[in-house]
């Protein structure tokens, strides 16, 4: 009767081997499977932000030549003023004051004032098309991208690599 008191109060499987916890093979199971997942989730984030820095930097481009080519055109000073504590670029073209948020944004290189990446700079496009050339700086977590103006040929180039600024026209606050 004593065996039978016994065995009622251990709990025990069918096969007799009593379960108290995980074995070590269900927890190198769900290790795995939770690296899979982590593995699996991490590159596209950061494939995310190296995708959203590339589409800054074309967008700033594309701001650049509109207003250097609109200034030119219509014969009509514009102007460009990037905040480096709100990351906010505000520029006035033709169509208006617009106002982008650029998440990325880290600092300008100007000849006239050396790297500026605080405060707020205000770059002017002129209808002569003489300016200071400078270059903008992206970073992101794993990389970090330039977008140089060249005010002698109004040409804009985006470039992981740093390069040095060339002269005339920007005023910075």
């Amino acid at each position: 009767m004593e065996k039978r008191a016994e065995k009622a109060r251990m709990r025990t499987s069918t096969t007799g081997i009593c379960h108290n916890g995980f074995t070590l093979v269900e927890l190198m199971v769900v290790i795995f499977i939770i690296s899979l997942v982590l593995a699996v989730s991490f590159p596209s984030f950061t494939i995310r932000q190296d995708g959203k820095l590339k589409s800054d930097a074309g967008h700033i481009a594309s701001i650049l030549r509109y207003l250097n080519d609109s200034a030119i055109f219509t014969k009509e000073t514009y102007d460009l003023n990037i905040n480096f504590k709100d990351r906010v670029v505000r520029y006035k073209g033709p169509d208006g004051e617009k106002t982008e948020r650029i998440d990325n944004l880290s600092g300008i290189t100007l000849q006239s004032r050396g790297k500026v990446s605080d405060g707020e700079v205000t770059v002017f496009f002129s209808p002569a098309g003489m300016g200071e050339s400078f270059t903008i700086h992206l970073t992101s977590v794993k990389s970090s991208l330039e977008i140089v103006f060249n005010a002698l040929s109004g040409r804009v180039k985006v470039s992981a690599h740093e390069g040095m600024a060339r002269s005339a026209g920007v005023y910075a606050s």
